[in-house]
């Protein structure tokens, strides 16, 4: 009885062991998998931060169905109030707001908020991607204005009213208004009417001269660049967008959307920022393992290496147990 006891507790300890090992495989399987999706980034336990810039004639609420998706993940969301007076205030002011924002960010912008985005990325090492939607990947001397004309298609300038107003300094200056009664088509034809009305009624005018700024540099040249692709924009014409985004060599998506596609298509824009934050931000553990000549697959093999010998050790031991 004490032989088949010893014996008996000898296997228990072994099976003990071996199930020790087997959840440590376990435990280890999440890295087992070259090629799989990084982690998710990682922030002081959370994501990088994703900042929105809307373009003229709308306002932040513009961006409000990727906000709510962006944050249903768990992203950080700012969406500035892109002043629209000009590409140098508008720039600076919207800088201003990525100062008080910690850690890494997705930049993101809509139309001419693109051109902030770009000023903006330009002198904030924070900023790990830039996504442009129906928007500008300009470099140093284009304007704004100079690259919506490079091929024709755009019938924006047929439908502004122009409307003076005081300027803070001093003296008069112009903003321009999309004619409401215009607008929907011009702007947001895939949009329910409903909708477009009431984006219309609340647009906020941009400066007559914001398409004159000069760009200082390109943003695309130093970061990864991507881009939403607005195939049916009356604004910026599609192969505007499509030479822009050759040249950037951006990870571009097309969607057959009007201008307003964060309205239109908020699922599809929040799709890209997140792939810009996954690949840019979420990848750096990646990018750090390698640097040191480790990797999830070869922490997984040495995992697996290490149980192998054990259990292949204790069923030596067992046998020469049972034998004497």
């Amino acid at each position: 009885m004490s032989d088949m006891s010893a014996g008996t507790t000898s296997k228990m300890r072994t099976v003990a062991v071996l199930a020790a090992a087997t959840a440590l495989v376990a435990t280890a399987a999440p890295y087992s998998f070259a090629g799989a999706a990084t982690p998710k980034a990682t922030r002081s336990g959370g994501k990088p931060t994703v900042v929105l810039v809307h373009g003229t004639n709308l306002d932040a609420s513009s961006w409000n169905g990727v906000i709510s998706r962006l944050q249903a993940h768990g992203y950080p969301v700012v969406a500035v109030a892109n002043p629209l007076r000009g590409l140098a205030y508008d720039s600076a002011y919207t800088a201003s707001v990525l100062r008080s924002i910690s850690g890494p960010v997705i930049l993101a912008g809509h139309s001419y908020g693109t051109s902030v985005a770009n000023e903006v990325a330009l002198g904030n090492s924070n900023v790990k991607a830039i996504v442009s939607v129906a928007g500008f990947l300009p470099v140093k001397g284009e304007t704004t204005g100079g690259l919506v004309a490079k091929y024709p298609g755009s019938t924006l300038g047929s439908t502004l009213q122009k409307v003076p107003y005081p300027m803070p300094g001093g003296g008069t200056g112009t903003e321009l208004y999309v004619k409401q009664d215009l607008f929907p088509q011009q702007f947001a034809q895939d949009v329910p009417l409903n909708e477009a009305r009431i984006l219309a009624a609340g647009q906020r005018p941009v400066d007559a001269k914001f398409g004159d700024g000069v760009f200082t540099g390109a943003a695309w040249s130093k970061i990864p660049a991507y881009d939403v692709v607005t195939v049916q924009d009356h604004n910026i014409p599609v192969a505007v967008q499509r030479w822009m985004v050759k040249r950037a060599k951006a990870t571009a998506v097309e969607l057959n959307s009007s201008h307003v596609a964060p309205v239109s298509h908020p699922g599809e824009v929040t799709d890209l920022i997140e792939r810009a934050a996954t690949e840019q931000v979420s990848g750096a553990e990646a990018d750090r393992m390698a640097s040191t000549g480790q990797s999830y697959t070869t922490r997984t093999a040495w995992v697996a290496a290490a149980v192998t010998a054990v259990g292949t050790g204790l069923v030596v031991v067992f046998r020469r147990r049972r034998c004497s």
